[in-house]
Parts: structure tokens; sequence; C-alpha cells
């Protein structure tokens, strides 16, 4: 039941992107499709379990003085091993998002999660935390990018549902994004409010 508490508070409670508004560069940028939203969410949750778990299996191994770029070299070498694997495997999908896999490093969201959960808690804690929180980012990048992709494109993963006559361009540009998440957000508050 605790590990189920952990994984559904990244989700709902404490999702990073509607609830504690973290990682808005990646969330904002990457939200022009919903392929690309999904992607991010799933290349920067990929990174956040492993991390959550290697730094919480090296946590007592490391001294406080260093502990914040022990954090980020770690963080650092997943990052590096999926962009990697994205440019051998997937390099469309490697190519559109472009420099915010490297980003991934300093997005607030792992160091935050390392700082706050992970360096605290046991290894399959850690996890379960960085599935949750992973889920929660990839969720919630994958509605943006889908209302942005419908509402800019006429389209959801690269198919037409919608005539090229009803698209707002609006959507597909950076206003866009806030608008749409902005709205989301809103939503999401009415709901948990009722």
């Amino acid at each position: 039941m605790k590990y189920i508490n952990i994984l559904s508070n990244g989700i709902l409670k404490e999702n990073p992107t509607f609830v504690l508004l973290l990682g808005m560069c990646p969330t904002l940028a990457t939200t022009t499709s919903a392929i690309n939203s999904m992607s991010m969410g799933l290349a920067t949750m990929f990174v956040l379990i492993c991390s959550n778990v290697v730094i919480s299996l090296i946590k007592n191994l490391t001294p406080d003085k260093v502990r914040i770029p022990v954090f980020i070299v770690v963080i650092a070498t997943f990052v590096t091993v999926l962009q990697m694997l994205l440019a051998a495997y997937l390099p469309s999908i490697n190519e559109s998002l472009g420099i915010y896999i490297p980003l991934i490093v300093v997005n607030c969201i792992i160091l935050g999660r390392a700082e706050a959960f992970a360096c605290k808690n046991n290894p399959l804690a850690s996890l379960f935390d960085g599935i949750g929180c992973g889920l929660g980012f990839t969720l919630a990048l994958s509605l943006l990018g889908a209302i942005r992709e419908i509402l800019g494109s006429g389209s959801l993963f690269g198919f037409t549902i919608m005539p090229e006559t009803t698209n707002i361009l609006l959507f597909v540009l950076p206003p866009g994004a806030f608008i749409s998440l902005g709205y989301l957000i809103a939503v999401i508050k009415s709901v948990e409010n009722k």
C-alpha cells in the first residue's frame, strides 16, 4: 500500500507539471505535437527512474559536501545513455527533441526528486517515486501536446482528424503553450475543488 501511495503521489498530488509547475522549459517547448510530448515524457521518465534508484543506492556513500555534483553526474550518465539509444534506434525522435534531451540533466524535476526523495529512501520506494513522477509528467505532457496538436494542426499523432480550415495556428506557437497549460491547470484545480 505504501508503494501505491508513492506511485499515485507523482501522478496526482505532486504532479510535476500541473501541481508543482516544474520542468516548464520542456513542457512548453516540446508539446507542439502529441508524439513529441509523449517522447519527451518517456525520456524524462527513463532518466528519473534510473537516477532515483542509483542515487538511493549510493546515498550512504556520498558525502554531503558533494551530494549535488554526484547527483548531476548520475543524471548526466543516464541522459547520455538515453541520447545514444535515441540516436541509434529512434533518430527522428532524437532530431525532433534536439537540445531538450541534453537539457534533461538540469531538469528540476529529476534533481528535485533526487534531493527530496531518492537520497532519503530505499531503492524500491525510489523506483516507485520515479515511476509515479515520470508517469505524471508523461501524462501531463501528452495531454498538453494532444490538445495543442488538435487545435493547432487538426491532427493527433500525425493523423488528420479535423479539416485544415479549423486549425488555430496560435496553438502550435509558444503563446499557445502558455494558454493551453493555463486552461488545463484551471480545469484541474476546479475539478479538485469540487
